[in-house]
């Protein structure tokens, strides 16, 4: 199929993906320009990485176990999967130092424009090689945009999750967990290219990753929970901050607030980035270390001056206007 058909179907769905998958993160959402970053990666840095390393391994083992090689379902379901999960979380290592990368939302969100930035790039290459007419090419664009590249994003997304833990947990297993998210990752990569490489596990290919997709909402679901309780504790710990109304805590860590009416219109989204910042913030000094310590008290201490300020200038006007 002609090359500009195949560009614009891996791009459209992966991007339309990512926009999604970015706009999921409700309460502190990362900026686009970090997203589409870490999608470039995957679509770019990973590819180039993960054809390199994939060609050093694969000779090294072709040197020390011949009769491997020879198999040839090697290269598809234990290379690619080590390979390229590793080249496309790399990347997440140097995210993870930044101020960028606060909690398990954050990691899922990264991981995953990753992962679905790399399946663009392999779509592409895959529609413009195997789509040899319009049947089998249109097969291709509706199984790999539905399934195969949402493989790669979840695969990462997992990785992901995984070093944000590791960056705000404070106990003794914190150093097993990015490898743990490793393999992870491997497995499902290595569980769909199992699948898809026999014609017996059809409709099992179909049925594991649905059940992936599945359970990474659920962990999605399950952070934005945490986020959730998290706000409310911070905020109402905070007794010398006096709040307009008391069901303003509540209002900000729910889908209410982007309501109008409950705050004035003026105030009310630097009210609600400052307050979830700030609580946000208080958390994660608490589990910060080393170097990162200072960056999160200075930031903790600016934003309580600063909702206080905004809070007493808020109830101001709401006391002039009675």
């Amino acid at each position: 199929m002609p090359v500009l058909a195949s560009l614009i179907a891996a791009v459209v769905p992966m991007t339309f993906y990512m926009i999604i998958l970015w706009r999921l993160d409700k309460y502190e959402k990362e900026p686009f320009k970090q997203v589409l970053k870490h999608f470039l990666w995957g679509a770019v840095g990973a590819i180039i990485l993960t054809l390199i390393g994939a060609t050093i391994f694969t000779s090294a083992v072709e040197i020390l176990f011949p009769t491997i090689i020879a198999i040839g379902l090697f290269e598809v379901v234990i290379v690619a999967p080590l390979i390229e999960e590793l080249m496309k979380g790399i990347y997440l290592f140097n995210t993870s130092r930044t101020n960028h990368f606060d909690n398990i939302t954050d990691g899922l969100v990264y991981g995953g424009a990753i992962g679905l930035g790399f399946g663009m790039t392999e779509n592409f290459m895959y529609f413009f090689t195997y789509g040899v007419d319009f049947e089998s090419w249109l097969g291709l664009v509706i199984i790999r945009s539905t399934f195969s590249a949402v493989m790669h994003c979840i695969a990462t997304a997992t990785f992901g999750a995984f070093i944000a833990m590791y960056k705000f947990n404070i106990s003794g297993i914190r150093y097993m967990l990015p490898l743990s998210g490793y393999a992870i990752a491997v497995l499902i990569h290595f569980m769909w290219n199992l699948s898809v490489s026999f014609e017996a596990t059809y409709f099992l290919r179909f049925l594991f990753l649905l059940l992936m997709i599945f359970l990474f909402f659920a962990v999605f679901l399950t952070s934005l929970a945490h986020e959730k309780r998290i706000i409310l504790k911070e905020l109402k710990s905070e007794e010398n901050i006096s709040l307009l109304i008391p069901d303003e805590i509540e209002i900000v860590s729910s889908l209410k607030r982007s309501k109008k009416g409950w705050i004035k219109e003026e105030y009310r989204k630097q009210y609600i980035e400052t307050a979830i910042r700030f609580a946000f913030r208080k958390h994660q000094l608490r589990n910060a270390k080393y170097t990162n310590i200072a960056f999160y008290q200075t930031e903790v201490e600016k934003l309580r001056i600063t909702l206080a300020q905004l809070v007493a200038k808020i109830r101001n006007d709401y006391e002039g206007t009675k």
